[in-house]
């Protein structure tokens, strides 16, 4: 396993989810209104969302459930997953870290007390995880935070699977199932030395939603276009559900050329900017594009992902992982 691409894919969707948060909610207008034509170009405060913060925890998810099944020789990852997404919960609805118990509430990722900021969680994935998913949400809650179930050296169809069945745990529309998968197996590819365009061709494969698919398909086609504009971002949609929210992630990552272009054309839309510069940029720091650094050194979170990349690569190659962080499942 590439400890670079594992880093890269965790820090590049934590930069794109910082640079994109403090436009997420505004009309491309107010954006270049308030930040000039080319729109927002660099992070202010580095701050990063619930979009990041579900994505430690689906890694913490995972090197839980890879100890489970080393110790124990049996392990059902999505479980697993499932509760480190109760852990995220409780940072979303405590103020500080509250009293442990043996079954989930334990562990050093719930206990860093700068993941208790609460910045506009999905109302899905907050309804979900206290036990009401509704069967017709597709919002984007699902994609934003499943690149690393691509990470591993798994076979991209286990990667899709698990990231599939995880998408249900909050929202219950095919489409959202299907896009979570789709991305976790273009991550997956990706890791392995392939170009992002034969990823997503190989990826169409596995997927068995026609949402999804067309989705994937349309960002690819537009990528071939002609130069990336803003226009062409929206003409994919507004990324507040899960297809569209991969499919301009990925049209961004094609057509953006470098690391810093891309993020910049997937955040400056009228849409969910967070997430669509979030997973613009998961993928191209798992396709191995080089990240600027000054970016990389100013993001919230730096060392708990450095932590978790590192840990993840330890445990998933040689077993490794310091059993002292990754207690019971």
């Amino acid at each position: 396993m590439n400890l670079g691409r594992v880093r890269g894919c965790l820090i590049g969707g934590a930069i794109g989810d910082a640079l994109g948060a403090p436009v997420e909610f505004d009309s491309l207008s107010r954006i270049t209104a308030r930040y000039g034509p080319a729109g927002i170009t660099d992070l202010t405060d580095g701050l990063i969302t619930d979009d990041t913060q579900m994505t430690l925890f689906t890694v913490e998810g995972l090197i839980r459930g890879h100890v489970r099944g080393r110790e124990r020789g049996i392990s059902h990852v999505p479980s697993v997953v499932r509760h480190a997404y109760l852990r995220w919960l409780d940072t979303q609805e405590h103020p500080a870290p509250p009293p442990g118990d043996a079954l989930h509430r334990t562990g050093w990722l719930r206990e860093q007390t700068w993941l208790y900021a609460r910045r506009a969680p999905g109302n899905a994935c907050l309804s979900g995880l206290r036990g009401h998913v509704d069967p017709d949400s597709k919002g984007c809650g699902t994609v934003m935070r499943s690149a690393p179930f691509g990470l591993g050296p798994w076979p991209a169809e286990q990667a899709y699977r698990w990231a599939a069945e995880c998408s249900r745990f909050t929202h219950g529309h095919p489409t959202a199932t299907a896009s979570a998968g789709a991305l976790a197996a273009i991550v997956r590819h990706l890791t392995h030395d392939t170009t992002l365009e034969n990823a997503v061709s190989a990826t169409l494969e596995l997927v068995d939603d026609p949402d999804t698919a067309k989705a994937l398909q349309e960002a690819v086609d537009l990528a071939h276009t002609g130069a990336p504009s803003a226009a062409k971002v929206e003409s994919l949609g507004e990324a507040w559900v899960a297809e569209e929210a991969l499919a301009i992630g990925v049209y961004c990552a094609l057509a953006g050329g470098s690391f810093r272009d891309a993020l910049i054309l997937a955040a400056n839309h009228s849409g969910d900017s967070d997430s669509t510069a979030a997973v613009c940029g998961n993928l191209l720091g798992a396709e191995g594009v080089r990240i600027p650094a000054e970016w990389a050194e100013r993001v919230e979170g730096r060392d708990t992902i450095d932590r978790l990349a590192e840990d993840f690569v330890a445990e998933v190659s040689r077993g490794g992982a310091p059993r002292d962080r990754y207690p019971g499942n």
